[in-house]
């Protein structure tokens, strides 16, 4: 399966960095709604679900996290740990995040507001969902 990194342009000096996220220059959709989620309690697993048309960019702002992105006939499994690099994320790909550092701010870039109709929360629904699309 292909995974598609975005890579910030950190800018800095002796005060500190800055990365500018801009709608269709590093970011290749219009932003309609930022979300972040923080203090995860250990052991917690999130996610568990695909979007039918909502893409989204996702961004640790501080700590690190493990992703497992599935496409419905393969599976990868990444570390997410720089705010530098955003990880893309297509509509029918099932994603989980886990094992989130003690610190983590995951921060979630995405093309459309929510809307329940859009997710796909079963997972023999998505592999369903996602061979009806081929």
């Amino acid at each position: 399966m292909d995974v598609n990194f975005i890579n910030f342009q950190s800018h800095g000096d002796q005060r500190g960095s800055l990365v500018s996220i801009e709608r269709n220059k590093n970011i290749p959709f219009d932003v309609r709604r930022i979300y972040y989620i923080f203090d995860t309690k250990s052991g917690v697993h999130r996610g568990f679900h695909a979007h039918k048309k909502l893409k989204q960019i996702a961004v640790v702002l501080k700590g690190s996290c493990r992703f497992i992105l599935d496409n419905g006939s393969e599976k990868v499994d990444l570390l997410l740990d720089s705010a530098e690099k955003g990880l893309l994320i297509e509509s029918f790909i099932w994603r989980e995040m886990y094992q989130f550092s003690e610190d983590c701010i995951l921060l979630v870039i995405a093309d459309s507001e929510y809307d329940e109709d859009d997710y796909i929360r079963n997972y023999d629904e998505f592999k369903s969902a996602v061979l009806s699309n081929i």
